[in-house]
């Protein structure tokens, strides 16, 4: 068995790992990467970037085959980025087979030993099928399975109603398919619940049947002839169905045993650092037990442990500044505390202000101004938490996360500059929110003011 040893190995060359890989061996480790699939992992090859695809080319009404073109051509065009070529280019070691732990310091991948000083687990995860009966029989769809069709569905069942089932079903409706939503809870249920009511209303009048509070007991039927018996008693049939009902970390097979690395059903378990129980590995990402499953976390998650790894800092990750969105029309995002949340936990200290999308000019003039809102929960005159929902609510949002990061006030991001006009100024005019009834409704404010111009030459 060839014998390699590394400074640094990496085991995933998802977003999460090929950022730790790329940053690491620039500035001068050794770094080995371990990659048994595609490189890129789930956000390129199924998840992040392809949905966003279809739904730019389902917005553009083009027909199904050419909106599953636009897929491939954006996951082509962004591959080299990912590519072993470019890793292998910038100094890396890529091993191309399954990794599994034969001790606390060595994994063996394929006819190779590799011994490091410390791992990085960013093995991600991979959609959550749930023990339905009948299920395991029928020809289902994921979202690492959707991107191999050419031609529209006739009628698609999609079970569950989360992000991804909710994104999939408009992009579908969009694209000429009947579409049927079944979730066993809520409809976006981690959301704000007024913004969500906005999100599914908005899908409902599209055309989306969206079923709540029922389950599926069974499946069955076969090759575009499905059928699901709910628990109420209903039952629907369509031509497919897809599985959108949460993922599930890819952490059985590593052998975590040998690298006395502890997990339980959600994945690996880590402290503030990311560090293991293992203090050689860590991990990052949607391997994490009781993790954020969103790529842009992982990203984060690097960054936290390229600290630790190369410069023996003491970093920590945090979760208050991470915000996600949903990319349905209309979006909705979130950074912080939901209003619920901040009740929840500062009681009568919470001001909640907001701005609405209809008065915002720039929504007006290109009539997007049907819906939205942005509201703010603020605490002493620092914001703890941001829902938007309304046009580009995700390009909106990540202001409020450095608000956050940062500790900024309410003041300062009044005191921004947005170039009119902007779909920006909602960020500006619900921070003016906060001070409207303090400037302009406060009898002191007045007196002063009446004061000042008397005594004024």
């Amino acid at each position: 068995m060839k014998k390699i040893k590394t400074d640094i190995c990496v085991i995933g060359a998802g977003s999460g790992g090929l950022s730790v890989a790329s940053g690491a061996v620039q500035m001068g480790a050794s770094v080995v990467l371990i990659e048994k699939g595609e490189m890129g992992g789930d956000c390129l090859n199924s998840g992040c970037v392809p949905s966003k695809a279809l739904l730019h080319a389902a917005k553009e009404g083009r027909s199904y085959a050419d909106a599953m073109a636009h897929v491939q051509n954006t996951i082509a065009t962004i591959a080299p980025h990912d590519s072993q070529e470019r890793f292998e280019g910038l100094g890396c070691t890529v091993i191309r087979d399954h990794a599994r732990f034969t001790s606390p310091k060595t994994v063996e991948a394929g006819d190779t030993e590799i011994t490091a000083r410390r791992f990085v687990i960013a093995t991600g995860s991979r959609p959550f099928v749930p023990p339905v009966e009948g299920l395991a029989d029928v020809p289902y769809l994921t979202n690492e399975s959707l991107w191999a069709l050419r031609e529209a569905p006739a009628h698609l069942l999609i079970l569950g109603a989360g992000p991804i089932g909710m994104e999939m079903a408009q992009a579908h409706r969009r694209l000429g398919c009947d579409v049927t939503v079944i979730e066993a809870a809520t409809a976006l249920s981690r959301e704000d619940p007024e913004a969500a009511a906005l999100v599914i209303a908005a899908l409902k009048a599209e055309g989306v049947k969206i079923i709540e509070g029922d389950k599926v007991v069974r499946v069955s039927g076969g090759r575009h002839d499905i059928t699901l018996d709910l628990e109420s008693g209903n039952r629907i049939t369509g031509s497919h169905l897809l599985v959108a009902t949460g993922r599930v970390a890819n952490s059985e097979s590593l052998a975590l045993e040998k690298g006395e690395i502890n997990r339980n059903r959600g994945g690996i378990k880590v402290d503030a650092r990311l560090r293991t129980s293992n203090r050689r590995a860590y991990a990052i990402g949607d391997v994490v037990a009781d993790n954020l499953q969103f790529t842009h976390v992982a990203g984060y998650q690097a960054g936290v442990v390229i600290r630790s790894l190369l410069f023996g800092l003491p970093a920590k990750a945090a979760t208050h500044h991470i915000p996600h969105a949903t990319y349905t029309a209309p979006e909705l995002a979130q950074v912080g505390l939901s209003e619920a949340d901040a009740r929840e936990t500062y009681g009568d200290k919470l001001e909640v202000v907001r701005a609405e999308v209809s008065g915002n000019d720039r929504a007006i003039a290109t009539d997007r101004a049907g819906v939205g809102f942005i509201k703010v929960m603020v605490v002493k005159g620092r914001p703890v938490g941001v829902t938007i929902v309304g046009p580009d609510a995700g390009e909106l949002i990540p202001l409020w996360s450095l608000a956050l990061s940062a500790k900024l006030k309410m003041s300062q991001i009044a005191g921004m500059i947005a170039p009119y006009p902007t779909l920006a100024e909602l960020n500006k005019r619900a921070a003016g929110a906060y001070f409207t009834p303090r400037l302009f409704d406060n009898p002191k404010v007045k007196t002063v003011v009446k004061l000042v111009q008397r005594l004024l030459p």
